[in-house]
């Protein structure tokens, strides 16, 4: 298989769009993608041969639906496109534009193709081409594979061909996967009772979306034979469990629970791998299809002509009761999914009523939050008034114990000044005295070298009238010293008493401005953040 093909399991977009020139000729390019070779095989149609190209899109596309040519399967065509991927957005409006074009094109083809006409399960190869182009290349296309690629075959001759890829489905199956050939053997399970869907509808009908795009582009690259490449990887995949299953487990599980599984993008991803890998050659399915038509030729001469028709009858007995039954899964799923459309859109309702509540209330709030927060700018317009005029009256006080400082510094340094010089002259005074008792022969019987009196024994001994007079002269100067300098002293004290006391008001006094700062500050920069940030969560 070439690498473009296993390289498109991982392309999210379909290869006829990146290999155009696999679907129409390169030099009829100037018509949309491969509308070109679609019109080459409409020309040769009996309906179509006198008609130009322009005629011929005209009349397959006119604007309105009553300008298309009348369908004998008109009815059929009506009731499958409302079962047609009823749960996709595109499809699921009745009278919408996916219904719209889904119905022109398939309508156009049962016109273009009259010996097939419309069958049933065609709109879902239609609406997946529709889901990646107009519907002008969607029905090229769709004619491309129904002519160039046999799929139009496989409905020709009372699906005799058909049948054929059955026989060489389960030719292969008795090669690559025999231990479930023989359970279906044992079962009396045959492959037109579970692969019919596959081979007319490509996959479409049952399978996701994504992996039915890949399918489409192995398709178109290799040819119709990808089918059986696809087919053999589902049973592959699936044989454990359908070797478990009887004949009714083993149709309910192809019918519902095989396609759930490849609900998971990474189940069908490795499916694909799986397939791609698979190496089906066409020489094998050549003596396949021979050997059924051999096989086919000898129970044609062999089998009496009433037993074939009883048989034909109940091959189509059952396929009407497998396309009946085909028919009431896809009717329950279209009732399903409207009453799930139902709900949806009566629960978005209950939503929408529910948001339009939450929006008025927080329309209310949000009107809340404005008048708190004008009121708020109000508080915080006041605040920063009283905390400018406190601030003045701080800053002021301040200024005014600050002077009040300075003038008590000032005269506690003149007072220590005078103390120091008055200090300084008791001691000259005293030295003087000193040098003066020292100088003095008489003086210095009373007085010791300290300065200090003698005893009275001794001043009794040399006391006279004429020394009591300048001695009492001297004690009265030197007491009237001592208490000038006592009293010096208390004033220091005082002084110094009266320092620490206006500090102490001092610090008092700054630490109530700054504590009045940071009290009005914090609680006016709290209040305003607290309102700001209340009204930001509410308008969110």
């Amino acid at each position: 298989m070439p690498e473009c093909v296993r390289a498109c399991i991982f392309f999210p977009l379909p290869l006829f769009f990146l290999f155009p020139n696999l679907i129409s000729p390169p030099t009829l390019l100037p018509l949309p993608l491969c509308l070109s070779s679609a019109v080459i095989g409409a020309e040769a149609h009996s309906c179509f041969s006198r008609l130009s190209v322009k005629d011929l899109l005209w009349l397959l596309f006119g604007l309105q639906r009553t300008q298309l040519q009348e369908s004998p399967q008109d009815s059929a065509i009506t009731r499958d496109i409302n079962r047609t991927f009823p749960a996709h957005d595109y499809f699921k409006d009745t009278g919408g534009d996916g219904q719209d074009s889904l119905y022109k094109i398939c309508k156009a083809y049962s016109v273009y193709d009259e010996e097939i006409g419309y069958c049933q399960g065609q709109s879902f190869l239609a609406a997946v081409l529709l889901l990646h182009m107009p519907e002008e290349q969607a029905f090229s296309v769709l004619v491309k594979i129904m002519f160039d690629y046999g799929l139009r075959e496989l409905f020709k001759q009372n699906f005799e061909d058909l049948h054929c890829k059955f026989y060489q489905l389960e030719r292969l199956m008795q090669e690559y996967i025999p231990d479930l050939y023989n359970h279906f053997l044992d079962i009396s399970l045959e492959a037109h009772m579970y692969a019919s869907q596959w081979f007319l509808t490509l996959f479409t009908a049952k399978f996701p979306l994504y992996m039915v795009f890949h399918i489409i582009d192995l398709l178109l690259c290799e040819g119709i034979s990808v089918i059986f490449n696809v087919a053999l990887g589902l049973l592959k995949t699936s044989k454990d469990d359908l070797l478990l299953t009887d004949f009714e487990g083993a149709l309910k599980f192809f019918r519902v629970q095989l396609p759930k599984r490849y609900r998971s993008e990474e189940n069908a991803k490795k499916l694909m791998e799986l397939a791609c890998n698979m190496k089906i050659s066409q020489k094998k399915l050549k003596k396949y299809e021979k050997e059924y038509h051999t096989m086919r030729e000898q129970q044609a001469q062999q089998e009496d002509p009433i037993e074939r028709f009883e048989r034909e009858n109940r091959r189509l007995q059952e396929a009407n009761m497998r396309l009946e039954q085909e028919n009431d899964d896809l009717a329950h799923e279209l009732v399903t999914s409207k009453i799930a459309l139902r709900k949806d859109l009566d629960n978005a309702e209950e939503k929408a009523d529910a948001l339009n509540k939450e929006l008025l209330m927080t329309k209310q709030k949000l009107i809340d939050a404005e008048e708190e927060k004008r009121r708020l700018e109000e508080e915080s317009a006041q605040l920063k008034e009283m905390c400018r005029r406190e601030l003045d009256k701080a800053e002021s006080e301040i200024k005014k114990n600050s002077s009040i400082i300075g003038d008590y510094k000032q005269i506690c340094s003149q007072l220590s000044e005078r103390l120091e010089k008055q200090q300084t002259a008791n001691k000259v005074e005293i030295e003087k005295i000193r040098q003066k008792v020292d100088d003095c022969e008489r003086c210095r019987e009373f007085f010791n070298k300290e300065g200090r009196v003698k005893g009275i024994s001794s001043a009794k001994e040399v006391l006279d009238e004429d020394t009591d007079e300048e001695k009492e002269t001297l004690k009265n100067q030197l007491r009237e010293m001592e208490l000038e300098l006592a009293q010096t002293k208390l004033q220091l004290v005082e002084a110094e008493c009266k320092i620490q006391d206006l500090e102490h008001h001092l610090g008092l006094a700054l630490n109530e401005v700054q504590a009045a700062k940071k009290t009005w500050f914090n609680r006016t920069l709290s209040s305003i953040k607290t309102a700001t940030g209340v009204q930001g969560k509410e308008t969110c």
